[in-house]
């Protein structure tokens, strides 16, 4: 278990190098990719959490010795208005309702759908996983039947070298989908994908029941936001 930077941390990883921006933008279309297969692909899913908000699946990782966790779930409000408190933006709403984001920060801009970003994590899980950061390429997707995506994944960023006081950690394809439902304009079903390295020495178990209870209190806490935009 780490607390900050631990010397170990520090050579956990060796340096990548950075990655040229038209590298950046086919990244991050592999990532659309896989989270567009993974969005359709049906097999192999367990249930682990099921809340009133959300049910959430796991299955191994195939980028990670780790899992992939899926969530599934339907939100009262328009793509429109869940993608607003989703939106990857330097203050922007997500960071006033997810507890699990501190900080959102641009490093680079690629071009208008493609961005490098770095995200701050506070401490959780009772102080067994201290503050953690992370850099990845996104890209915002949108789809001829109206679905609205964010698409991540790691990289290196030459203005972005890990930091004193945060654990360096790593997403894998990760991302969110808002599905239009038809017949219902004021409805969003919300697909959820994160498979992420946290970095450091955590025990498995701590990892494991992580994130299935961050995936539920992440579905209750967008709900409540996006009611607080719909009664504006």
């Amino acid at each position: 278990m780490t607390v900050g930077w631990s010397r170990a941390d520090r050579h956990l990883r060796s340096p990548r190098r950075s990655v040229p921006a038209m590298d950046y933008k086919h990244i991050a279309s592999t990532v659309a990719d896989n989270l567009l297969n993974c969005s359709k692909d049906q097999t192999g899913w367990k249930v682990c959490k099921k809340t009133n908000e959300v049910t959430v699946h796991w299955r191994p990782s195939t980028e990670f010795p780790g899992n992939l966790y899926k969530g599934v779930g339907a939100v009262n409000g328009s793509p429109e208005k869940v993608w607003g408190c989703l939106e990857p933006v330097p203050d922007g709403l997500r960071v006033k309702w997810d507890n699990n984001v501190k900080r959102f920060e641009l490093i680079e801009k690629i071009d208008d759908n493609v961005s490098v970003c770095r995200t701050v994590t506070p401490s959780a899980a009772m102080g067994l996983i201290s503050p953690r950061d992370f850099v990845d390429v996104v890209l915002v997707k949108q789809y001829e039947d109206g679905t609205i995506t964010s698409n991540a994944t790691n990289v290196e960023h030459p203005d972005c070298p890990p930091k004193p006081g945060y654990v360096r950690g790593y997403n894998h394809s990760c991302g969110c989908f808002c599905v239009p439902i038809p017949g219902e304009p004021n409805k969003t079903q919300l697909l959820s994908f994160f498979q992420t390295d946290l970095g450091g020495f955590l025990p498995r178990s701590v990892v494991d029941s992580f994130f299935p209870s961050s995936m539920a209190e992440f579905y209750s806490n967008l709900a409540k936001a996006v009611k607080t935009l719909k009664d504006n």
